[in-house]
């Protein structure tokens, strides 16, 4: 099996055990479950704001463990002071995050998208359930039928739906209730990364859907080629988490971006 296939196999099993300890129902009467989410479109349009989905990511399949040291409050509170979003990574076997790493971040006013492989309506429910303000949906582990399933749910739910993609094919997973299309730089077979392919498929993405590009961004320069393709988001993990201070290396990153574009 590749990555992708092994984690999505880890992913059921998880879901199962999930499923087993809490219901529906025990979801539901999350204190989350019932507040008002903040809409990640508006702050990505928001021009006061940097157009960055800044991410907390303690590790991942390819480089093992990137920061097991800062917390999320500290890292997410110091994200929300000029990023346009939060993602949180909630799988724990392969990335070492959990539910729990969301509720602390909600304590920000600031959209937040749940980072994880959702293979079922429970885990969208979950997200509701854990303060989540948008999911993610990945074409390369869900079939059309499906993603047109889930992003359903989600907005009936009240979120907002980012769709993940990695090729030309993969285009035909939009549906009427995605929100968003993210390209992702790094293949989840082989976790390498090109900046090329969000650039190969900006064209490609339908007008009304705001693009947003995701990993292998490091460096400002990438943002300005990126943001003159078209994309409005940029989702950024590894960048800020790798240093021994994410909170300090966002907001660096953070003001050599504005002087680019002053």
């Amino acid at each position: 099996m590749n990555i992708l296939e092994t984690i999505v196999a880890n992913k059921k099993l998880e879901v199962s055990n999930k499923k087993s300890e809490l219901s529906i129902s025990d979801l539901e009467g999350s204190v989350f479950f019932q507040r008002e989410t903040l809409s990640l479109h508006k702050f990505l349009l928001d021009k006061s704001r940097t157009g960055i989905i800044a991410e907390y990511k303690r590790k991942s399949p390819s480089k093992a463990v990137i920061n097991n040291i800062s917390t999320v409050e500290e890292v997410t509170n110091a994200y929300a002071q000029s990023a346009s979003g939060i993602s949180v990574l909630t799988d724990e076997k392969h990335f070492g995050g959990n539910a729990n790493d969301l509720k602390k971040a909600r304590v920000n006013q600031i959209p937040i998208l749940r980072k994880d492989f959702m293979i079922e309506e429970y885990q969208i429910i979950e997200a509701k359930s854990i303060g989540a303000d948008v999911i993610l949906l990945i074409a390369a582990c869900l079939t059309v039928s499906e993603v047109k399933q889930f992003a359903g749910l989600a907005k009936r739910l009240g979120m907002e739906v980012l769709l993940e993609i990695h090729n030309e094919e993969e285009l035909g997973h939009i549906c009427i209730d995605i929100d968003f299309v993210g390209v992702n730089n790094r293949n989840l077979k082989t976790f390498e990364v090109d900046i090329n392919t969000s650039l190969n498929l900006i064209n490609k993405i339908p007008t009304e859907k705001l693009a947003i590009t995701e990993s292998g961004i490091s460096n400002v320069d990438s943002i300005v080629t990126l943001k003159q393709a078209g994309f409005m988001g940029f989702l950024i993990g590894e960048n800020f988490m790798k240093e021994p201070d994410p909170s300090i290396a966002f907001a660096d990153f953070v003001q050599q971006l504005k002087a680019k574009l002053e």
